[in-house]
Formats: structure tokens, sequence, C-alpha cells
């Protein structure tokens, strides 16, 4: 390759800028590309990172919450060396921590009682240590074939406290909340063996950001990159690749063409594809030509997809104690509970227990009148459909007849749509992070005209932030390396 035709004219694009996009035009702008454009179907950008300020100066994550561990995690670094981080122990008492249950939950079942602190402990730290041995990947042989949820229910049994009602019905709460951590629709659809390729990073796992939110973390990738690189309201239509070809369009110059809705077209050297795992499932068919090969068509089909919704609820004032981390619903019979699942396995009858698959309450940093509801899978699904009023209202009835507390109506509800995300498959993974045209068809220097970025195609950290964030690096490095000769 000469090096006229080096980085500084090669022309990436770049679709979609949540963290892997953004990571990706940072890393290739600091590398001395110089045209560097990313299409943002949005009218904001951050993709599945939303802080809003919908109620007073404080924020409020719609999306990303937490960054997820600390060793060997870019956006830890990022957000320590800029002073982003929340300390101290309101940061760990302000974010309802999935998993790590305090004394402050109240964990209230059905008929109003409240459930043992003790049971709740032994009940939630014996669950841990289970999935923990699913993560390190130390199963027994007879669990290897199972859905998580099997295996657990299984290994669960050998549990004295299992015979009792309440560490029963504790332990259906518990399996729920890790449909959350998840991002799952239920257990009983995760492969027991395949969850630990998922790679946990040490360091404390749920680190929380000060009160600029995560918003402050996409500001730091933000001001790298040269006024006018990213363009916002651009949905893209279509991606034309492989335009440079014997008799086939001549007198073109770029190899890739990326069309958006609105009729514009930019032509391009590359085109990094970083749009989630949803909207590929929902455009990836329709999207190029020439159509992606089927094992990328079909690594995007399998990949399974989880949803994570959250309900805020804000009141005039609070009802709930000082001391209260949060309000934990158990129900005599959970959708996480093994026959319960089986039986609404079939047909629509779940729908009228959507709200069963809410996990609780918890509070909300800096809104000390707030409680954010956390709902996953088919429900969450169900739940994006109704009117906000309809939500608040289930919610407020389920805080009454749960606490028998007096609860107030609703003032404010703001609610998350997240619509679709994805998990699974180490093979689908791959599939999905190789660059097009395949190598091996190549002749000269024509691969590397569509690479994929995002969550999902990172085999360990889906479902991350910084699973997104080194995926974008990751695709920018192979462009850098590509015109390193």
């Amino acid at each position: 390759m000469s090096s006229c035709s080096g980085r500084e004219n090669a022309k990436v694009v770049i679709v979609g800028s949540g963290f892997a996009g953004l990571a990706a035009a940072a890393t290739l702008v600091k590398a001395g590309f110089e045209n560097v454009l990313v299409l943002e179907a949005m009218e904001r950008i951050g993709g599945r990172v939303h802080t809003t300020k919908p109620f007073t100066e404080n924020i409020i994550e719609v999306g990303a919450n937490w960054i997820h561990g600390q060793k060997g995690n870019p956006l830890f670094k990022i957000a320590k060396e800029e002073n982003l981080l929340c300390e101290g122990p309101s940061a760990s008492k302000n974010m309802c921590l999935p998993r790590s249950v305090t004394p402050r939950d109240y964990f209230f079942k059905e008929d109003g009682k409240q459930v043992s602190t003790k049971l709740v402990d032994q009940v939630c730290s014996h669950f841990s240590k289970l999935t923990d041995k699913a993560f390190d990947d130390e199963l027994k042989h007879k669990h290897r074939k199972l859905s998580l949820g099997a295996y657990l229910d299984d290994a669960f049994g050998e549990f004295p406290l299992v015979a009792t009602e309440d560490g029963q019905q504790v332990f259906e709460w518990c399996k729920r909340t890790e449909c959350t951590d998840e991002a799952c629709s239920s257990l009983y659809e995760v492969s027991s063996s395949q969850i630990s390729y998922y790679t946990a990073l040490e360091g404390g796992f749920f680190n929380t950001l000060g009160p600029g939110g995560y918003r402050a973390v996409l500001d730091v990738l933000l001001k790298d990159l040269p006024s006018g690189t990213i363009q916002c309201s651009a949905p893209v239509k279509s991606i034309r690749w492989d335009l440079v070809r014997k008799g086939h369009c001549e007198d073109q110059r770029y190899p890739v063409q990326v069309v958006c809705e609105n009729g514009q077209s930019f032509e391009a050297d590359h085109v990094i594809v970083t749009v989630t795992l949803g909207v590929l499932k929902d455009k990836a068919s329709t999207m190029f030509e020439p159509p992606l090969p089927s094992t990328k068509l079909t690594a995007i089909e399998d990949l399974g997809f989880g949803i994570v919704d959250k309900i805020f609820l804000f009141f005039e004032k609070s009802f709930w104690q000082d001391d209260c981390a949060g309000v934990q619903v158990v129900w005599k019979e959970g959708p996480e509970d093994k026959d319960v699942y089986e039986s609404l396995s079939e047909g629509e009858a779940w729908k009228k227990t959507w709200f069963k698959k809410i996990t609780g309450f918890d509070t909300v940093a800096r809104h000390p009148t707030a409680l954010c509801g956390w709902i996953t899978g088919r429900e969450a699904l169900y739940m994006e459909n109704l009117q906000d009023s309809e939500i608040g209202d289930i919610c407020v009835r389920l805080l009454r007849s749960f606490t028998g507390w007096s609860v107030p109506e609703v003032s404010k509800t703001l609610i998350s749509r997240w619509g679709s995300d994805g998990v699974d498959g180490v093979k689908a993974h791959k599939a999905l992070a190789s660059p097009l045209p395949p190598k091996d068809k190549c002749r000269g220097n024509k691969h590397l005209q569509v690479l994929f970025a995002g969550e999902a195609t990172h085999k360990n950290f889906y479902t991350t932030t910084h699973g997104a964030y080194l995926t974008g690096v990751r695709e920018a490095e192979r462009l850098i390396s590509y015109y390193a000769n």
C-alpha cells in the first residue's frame, strides 16, 4: 500500500454513537485518521447510556447504571482519572445494587408480612455461591447440560432452608433478580455452562458515578472528536459494500456507500457498524447490499436477547423509613418458580400477571422521594406497550398491598423502554464480530470494508458498557494496523 492512501485520507463512517461507536471514533482520531464521521439515528448521542435531568437538577439514569468491575476496565480508568466516581458510603447506599442485598432491604410477602432478614441473608448468600460456581465454570457434570434455572433448582434442593415456604419464595426472588443481572427473559432459557464465558472483572463490581452520571464519561470521549464528527437524527437505511469489482461501477472509488433514510449518502473506505443486537435483528436482512453472509445472519438470529427496563416512581414525599433501601416483593407463585414458568410457557396467560416479574422497588440516588422498579424479559416488553399511568397505578397497588403502609398516589413516572438487547453463544459472538468481506474471499487489500462492534460482538463482556467500549477500540485498532503496513 502506498503511503499516500494512508490513514489521514481513509474515510471511515461509524454507525451508532453509543460507547462502541464513540470509542472507535476517539481511537481513530487519536491515531491520525482525519475523515471520521459518526451517524446516529436518534436526536441524542450515547445509545444505551441515557442520563437525563427530567425533574430536578439531579440526574436519572434511564439506561446504563454501573461501571462493572475495576481491573482492566477502561471506563473505570477514565472515570477514576477524571474524578467522575461517586465516593463514600452514600455511593453504595444509594445505588440499588442487584445481588448485594443489605439488611436495609425490606422483603414483603403477599400477605403483607415481612420475611426475616436472617432468612433472606442465608438464602441470598447461598444463591450467590451457586451462581458463582456457574460463572467460575465449576459445575458438576450433571449440571453442565442444564439451563441455569434447572441447575439452581437442583443444587438449591440440597439446602435445608428450601423446605420452608419462605425459603422457597425468597429463592424465586433471587432467580428473578438474577434475570435482571443477566438481561435475560428467564433463567430457564440460559445455559448454565455458557454463563462461564461471561467475564466479570475484578474489583468492586458495581461502581457508581457521581452527579454527572454516565454522560460525564461520554463527554470525555467526545472532547477528543473534532466538531461536526457526529451527525444526529441520521438513521441509516442501507449499507452497500463491495462496490469496487471488475465490470461493476468502474469509476467507483470507494468500496462502501452508506445511505440514510433521508436520502443523504456517504462514501467510505470502511464502515464500523455498532448498532444494538435489537436493531440488527430488525434490519440486518434488509440493510446490507449484498446481503450479509449466512453465518452472520444466523448469529444475529441465534443471539437471544433480554430486556431490562426501569420504572421510576416519584412521590410528593417518601412513605418509607430512612433505613429502607428498597421494598422487595416475594410471591407465592413467582414467574421464576419452575412449575409456574412451565405452566405459563404456552399461551398468553402470563400477560395478566406481567407485574410479577418486577423484583422490587429500590431507593434512587439523589432523589429522596423516588423509587425504581426493575423488570426483565417478555414481561418488560409487554409493559412497554402500556400507558405510564397504568404502570404507575399497578405499582402503587403492589406497594400498598405488600407493605400495608399508606402509599400516596404517584406524582410522576419515568419508564424506560429499551426494546431489546443481546446475549449467548461464543460462536455467535465471534461470527458477529468478524469483518466483511471475509479475508479468504479478497483479492488484494479489499477486506475490512464493513466492521462490527458493540457489546453483542464481545464473547466475554456482552451486556456491559465496557464490553461495548472495548469492541469499538478493537475495530479501530484493526484499521490502525491495516494502515501501519
